[in-house]
């Protein structure tokens, strides 16, 4: 069988096993399908994912059901301001033997899993914050001068929420570059809260159910990695990423007015494994412009920021990201 048959056939298996887990996810987490889209397609890009919303909008559940249904052991962290990096990463403790000798002893912290999440993580102090920085890149931890490598595969899906900031420490550029997708959770149309409503008030709940487990997603991440990117969307990919740096030739006046500072290659390589997410959960063996266009929020909105005039004339970033979008769209259609 050639790759290409041998790609095709393996993307075909994956689907629908990938439409089971989509069922398994929205029965407890109901009527958000992009939230639960761009959260598989982290897992799937083997990236980490920060979600953005409001208390109450299902993020902890969602975490919990992904960990449930894609078979990853998975643990919990609240942040909190007193939380140390020690309560992360695991310490040494000196123990004594039977015979009395004595000798240090590593003791594992939560972050040995698979899925962690890692809530309300603007609440802990910037020196805890870091210590997930090595674990995200590197998937190992240093402890006591000597590396212990995590368990494969290895995600955080970090919380917060965008309103509340007193008491927070907001992430620092280089740690938010480390997400993959930035996940805002809206608040449920009503039709949807209808759902939500009559699902969890009643006298039982509907229970996820395993369909992936931690060998089958990590095929499922090396069968995306060799899915083909043609030429026009990896283009697109290079312009739209560079078009957002207001140092480059290419950048617009809109964006060398609005924008304080813009995305580094991670942007692009985090475009380049999403849009194949994207075309993979759609079962289509090859990503095109309009998965770009639809990653790009996703992708792009945590790892540039406004300058002071752009955010006193209420400009915002979404609408940035939309109009530079179609302006690229529309010239590489005509093109």
């Amino acid at each position: 069988m050639s790759d290409d048959a041998d790609l095709l056939a393996g993307i075909e298996a994956l689907e629908d096993k990938l439409a089971q887990a989509r069922v398994s996810i929205t029965k407890r987490f109901i009527g958000q399908e992009r939230v639960v889209d761009l959260s598989l397609s982290a897992l799937l890009c083997g990236g980490h994912g920060l979600l953005i919303g409001l208390p109450g909008l299902g993020k902890t559940r969602l975490v919990e059901t992904l960990s449930t249904v894609m078979g990853l052991h998975g643990n919990r962290i609240q942040f909190t301001p007193d939380l140390m990096p020690a309560d992360i990463l695991g310490s040494e403790v000196l123990e004594t033997g039977n015979d009395g000798s004595r000798a240090f002893k590593f003791i594992p912290g939560p972050i040995f899993c698979q899925l962690l999440m890692a809530d309300e993580i603007n609440r802990a102090s910037p020196r805890t914050q870091s210590a997930l920085l090595q674990a995200m890149q590197e998937r190992q931890v240093t402890v006591a001068g000597q590396d212990r490598p995590l368990t494969a595969p290895f995600h955080v899906l970090a919380t917060q929420n965008p309103i509340e900031q007193e008491g927070t420490y907001p992430l620092p550029e280089a740690q938010l570059d480390r997400f993959l997708v930035q996940i805002d959770v809206p608040h449920p149309d009503r039709d949807t809260e209808r759902e939500i409503l009559i699902a969890t008030t009643g006298a039982t709940e509907e229970e996820a159910h395993q369909v992936f487990d931690a060998p089958e997603l990590i095929e499922a991440q090396n069968l995306l990695r060799r899915m083909p990117v043609g030429e026009q969307v990896m283009e697109v990919i290079l312009d739209l990423v560079r078009a957002f740096r207001p140092e480059d030739a290419t950048a617009s006046e809109t964006v060398r007015n609005a924008v304080a500072w813009g995305p580094g290659p991670r942007a692009a390589q985090a475009l380049m494994l999403t849009v194949r997410a994207r075309a993979m959960l759609q079962g289509r063996l090859v990503p095109d412009v309009d998965d770009v266009a639809a990653m790009a929020q996703p992708v792009l909105s945590h790892r540039m920021a406004l300058n002071f005039a752009a955010r006193a004339r209420g400009d915002t970033l979404s609408d940035l990201i939309t109009s530079t979008v179609e302006n690229i769209t529309r010239s590489e259609a005509a093109a």
